[in-house]
């Protein structure tokens, strides 16, 4: 199957990954190319793909920093000319179908207008405009939906939820492995801002006088120099941006791994690449982290540090094993690909089966 994969256009497709998002979309694209897919990546310029057409000559954050420019015609009209380039690519024809994995709610309209199959992958709690595109085109029968959770059914109105279709992301299970022998500190890694609660990791670290690694962008400098920076130390040390390779040799041998949104967290890709690694994950209770975790770490409330640094002393207790077996079963690229290639079939065929909802 030919296959248009049109990405968020707010960073570049490319390690070091900015987030799970750019991360999937790699996943994405190497996976169904595994199963013998030809696929286009329509992105920003400056990502790294095999296939790609860039639609804007760099990514809107490094032109309109979305901090600034948030709400703004001016990133409105960026994005949206982006979008135009592309898809009057696939209008010209060519393309089985249309993988949208952006964020930009036009395209499903685009889709409908030009009677073109599209997937439509929800990545975050929806906003107005998204959410008023997938209800406008929820029964067409050349478009399917879906959500990374079961958890994020909740963000949808109960008339439609049986519309929307999950499929957890994957994550490679050959990368994320299992090191060969533990080291005695756990891991952060993510965007370093207020949202992602870094410093609630730290303050946890602090309780239970253990060591942490701090990993990622940061995004919010003021928070990093306020709240993060003072605790930094012999015990508490912050890595650098990693790629994913970098990453993963430091998650496979910890002792365990810290996620701690403040948000409605859709998914939670470090942890599944926790679990592919053997390593325990000590999470808050928001989102989608109890669907992904189960019984392969420890989920205490939002906000919690006490209950964190409990957990972070508890590690031992889990299998790792068990991490590892829930990962590959769960969360491998290959599965994410069967279930997508599932929906790839129905919207080209026009034919409607009921949505599936994965057990956790």
């Amino acid at each position: 199957m030919k296959i248009a994969v049109f990405a968020h256009v707010r960073h570049p497709i490319s390690e070091p990954f900015m987030g799970g998002m750019e991360a999937q979309c790699r996943m994405l694209c190497d996976g169904l190319r595994a199963s013998g897919h030809d696929v286009t990546l329509f992105a920003a310029g400056g990502s790294d793909d095999t296939q790609l057409v860039p639609i804007c000559h760099a990514p809107y954050e490094d032109v309109l920093p979305w901090a600034t420019w948030r709400g703004t015609e001016e990133l409105a009209q960026y994005q949206r000319a982006a979008f135009e380039a592309g898809w009057e690519i696939v209008r010209a024809g060519g393309f089985d179908l249309v993988h949208n994995n952006s964020l930009f709610p036009d395209l499903i309209d685009w889709a409908a207008r030009d009677r073109i199959a599209c997937v439509t992958s929800h990545h975050v709690p929806p906003f107005e405009a998204i959410r008023t595109a997938t209800e406008r085109h929820i029964d067409n029968p050349r478009m399917r939906f879906t959500l990374p959770s079961n958890a994020q059914h909740a963000n949808w109105a109960a008339g439609h939820r049986d519309r929307l279709h999950v499929v957890h992301n994957g994550i490679s299970t050959t990368r994320w492995t299992p090191g060969a022998q533990r080291a005695g500190y756990f891991v952060w890694s993510g965007r370093i801002t207020p949202n992602k609660g870094t410093h609630h990791a730290v303050h946890a670290a602090r309780l239970a006088g253990a060591s942490l690694r701090l990993f990622g962008p940061v995004e919010d400098a003021d928070y990093f120099a306020t709240t993060i920076a003072p605790y930094l130390g012999d015990e508490i040390a912050y890595l650098g941006h990693r790629s994913a390779v970098d990453l993963a040799s430091e998650v496979g041998s910890a002792l365990g791994v810290l996620v701690t949104p403040l948000w409605d967290e859709p998914f939670g890709l470090v942890a599944a690449e926790a679990l592919a690694s053997g390593t325990p994950v000590c999470a808050f209770d928001n989102g989608a982290l109890a669907e992904v975790v189960g019984r392969c770490g420890f989920i205490v409330p939002t906000g919690d540090t006490e209950a964190l640094a409990q957990a972070m002393g508890n590690v031992w207790r889990i299998n790792r094993d068990d991490c590892r077996t829930r990962a590959e079963q769960m969360f491998s690229a290959a599965a994410m690909i069967k279930g997508y290639e599932r929906l790839y079939r129905e919207a080209t065929l026009d034919v409607a089966e009921p949505p599936q909802v994965v057990s956790a």
